[in-house]
């Protein structure tokens, strides 16, 4: 099944390069081009395509706002948002997570990355790189409540992991995707995706991101 894409950055050079990047792999299509918010949403709609690649920063309406509506439209549930952009700071992270974002990733990353990126998230998978990973945890460090002398008692469903889901919640949360940690620990991709799901669901994670954050609080991610 191929997968359809539309491509979201107000730079016509980038999105010319990742429109052959993406269209000379025979399961990827794109479908359209966007060079700003406004015009992916309209787009998206029109298209329903089943990964967005968005920029953040772009004229008019920014890709974030324009990842809060197409996540929110009930026509659109089937499309997934995967950020790419030069700029992974916690703030952009955090927002495009709340807006309902299944990847961030910078830039900066490999050709195969990107591919490998569009084909987790329309897969269902959310995907951090590492940069985003630590702007989410600087993210929750802002926000947690002071520190006191005694730990903080630790969350629900932590004690039920068994060690093989530590390890993979421990690696997702360093930033690791599906391949690397299945690469890793030589195990398939499949089974370490099953290994994320069966934590989040003991811990009373939503998505990845939360299972960061829980994997943070608990001491498995330094």
């Amino acid at each position: 099944m191929t997968i359809r894409v539309l491509l979201a950055d107000d730079q016509a050079l980038l999105r010319g390069t990742f429109h052959l990047l993406i269209s000379s792999c025979d399961d990827l299509e794109v479908v359209a081009e966007a060079a700003d918010g406004a015009q992916a949403v309209d787009l998206a709609r029109k298209h329903r395509p089943d990964v967005i690649v968005m920029d953040v920063r772009m004229p008019g309406t920014d890709g974030l706002t324009a990842t809060e509506t197409i996540c929110a439209d009930p026509d659109l549930t089937g499309t997934r948002v995967l950020i790419l952009t030069t700029f992974e700071n916690d703030e952009h992270v955090a927002r495009a997570l709340r807006a309902g974002a299944s990847g961030f990733l910078g830039k900066y990353v490999t050709t195969d990355a990107l591919l490998e990126a569009i084909r987790t998230v329309a897969a269902g998978d959310s995907l951090l790189s590492p940069g985003a990973t630590k702007a989410l945890i600087a993210q929750f460090l802002a926000t947690a409540p002071p520190s006191t002398a005694a730990a903080p008692p630790a969350t629900p469903g932590i004690a039920d992991l068994t060690d093989r889901e530590r390890e993979v919640m421990t690696m997702a949360a360093d930033g690791k995707s599906n391949d690397e940690i299945a690469r890793e620990l030589h195990i398939s991709a499949l089974t370490v995706r099953t290994h994320v799901q069966r934590a989040m669901t003991k811990v009373g994670a939503r998505d990845r991101a939360q299972l960061v954050v829980v994997a943070y609080k608990n001491g498995l991610s330094a």
